[in-house]
């Protein structure tokens, strides 16, 4: 048995000051204030010091991190974003990949998830594409999924990811998409669907929400309406996760609000609320250099023509600069990374939140979301220091 006591504790809608939480065999046992939790003797406990323990983050949308992408190197992404207390992370393979590296990626990754080690972190996989505008995105030139859908190759990979698949984002409006849709939706009945790079109407999205199409990917970036007469705006998937209550927004929450401006974010949040807002990192891997203008922004990937190609964030600077473009508190700040993705995408009976019977993942954060340690089904991971 382990026990944390002195700790504020981050729960669902509130902090619990001066808590503690008992764990055992990887699962939370119980919780509740410091001085009338009944901790048995012979507990090894550790003293939070006032700080707080909170859930581990949930990244339900990662490409890869400190040099490496989880298409080709897995066990060593999940090893970076564990030490930054991301305890579930879906490994996002993404619309650049051709059917060959694709179905190789994901033979990967799911070898990878069933090892020990930190690669216990990928809770699944996120299908960034294939299927997407390819108008919208990261170097659009380098989209191999451009043509027609061969449905042969769409089966193949719906059989290749199998359950472990609990995202895939599509555009709606490309021709064949709905037809695939109902493909993987008949393969794995628990998936999800996301909209994302990507023009399609409102009328185009609601019409999948009945195979589970519930998220927008990255909420204002790479996505599009066309124009009606005169330049008058139409609405696009942004607008239609606005309208949609049952609609999760993702968002980059970059340092400098270069994916989302920290005045869209707090609309967005305005909108959505505390139950629908998602934290994403997108973190990706480039060598490109940023453009002129943009060079003393060290967190974001660009792609050759200068375009935004996903960050260098983990979710710990992610809600830290939640809490600072917006106002949040630690406790919404928190549920935005990992509760609400937990949910999303089928996870939250096992993580996301502080409760009897979940895993014990857990962070140790001071009042600025500045990590000093995590928890990985009750494992100590050691010590971290985090820089602001």
């Amino acid at each position: 048995m382990n026990a944390i006591i002195h700790a504020n504790l981050v729960l669902e809608d509130e902090i619990l000051f001066d808590g503690a939480v008992l764990f055992e065999n990887g699962r939370i046992v119980s919780f509740g204030a410091t001085e009338s939790l009944e901790i048995p003797d012979g507990t090894e406990e550790m003293d939070a010091c006032g700080k707080y323990v909170g859930p581990g983050f949930v990244d339900i949308h990662c490409h890869g991190g400190n040099g490496f992408m989880f298409d080709t190197d897995p066990e060593q992404a999940a090893a970076h974003f564990l030490s930054h207390g991301e305890t579930t992370v879906l490994a996002t393979l993404y619309y650049n990949l051709s059917y060959d590296e694709m179905l190789s990626a994901i033979r990967r990754v799911r070898e990878a998830m069933r090892k020990p080690g930190a690669a216990r972190v990928i809770g699944g996989i996120y299908m960034e594409g294939p299927y997407m505008n390819p108008k919208y995105g990261a170097s659009p030139e380098k989209n191999k999924w451009r043509g027609p859908i061969d449905f042969a190759e769409a089966d193949a990979l719906i059989q290749s990811a199998g359950e472990d698949v609990l995202v895939w984002a599509i555009a709606p409006e490309r021709e064949g998409v709905a037809s695939f849709v109902r493909r993987a939706k008949a393969a794995n009945e628990s998936v999800r669907f996301a909209v994302g790079h990507s023009e399609a109407t409102p009328a185009d999205i609601f019409a999948l929400k009945q195979y589970g199409l519930m998220i927008q990917t990255h909420c204002t970036n790479a996505t599009g309406a066309p124009c009606a007469i005169g330049g008058t705006r139409t609405c696009g998937p942004d607008e239609a996760c606005f309208y949609d209550p049952d609609m999760y927004a993702e968002v980059i929450c970059d340092s400098s609000g270069i994916h989302v401006h920290p005045d869209m974010l707090r609309l967005i949040h305005r909108i959505k609320g505390d139950e629908r807002l998602i934290l994403i990192s997108d973190s990706f891997v480039s060598s490109e250099q940023p453009p002129e203008n943009l060079k003393h922004i060290s967190d974001l990937h660009f792609d050759a023509n200068g375009g935004l190609c996903g960050s260098k964030l983990t979710l710990d600077v992610a809600c830290r600069n939640m809490m600072r473009h917006t106002g949040v508190d630690i406790c919404q700040s928190f549920r935005f990374a990992s509760l609400n993705p937990a949910r999303a995408v089928g996870l939250d009976a096992d993580v996301g939140s502080i409760a009897v019977g979940k895993k014990a993942n857990l962070v140790l954060v001071d009042d600025e979301m500045l990590l000093s340690g995590v928890w990985m089904e009750g494992e100590w991971m050691g010590a971290r220091q985090t820089k602001a």
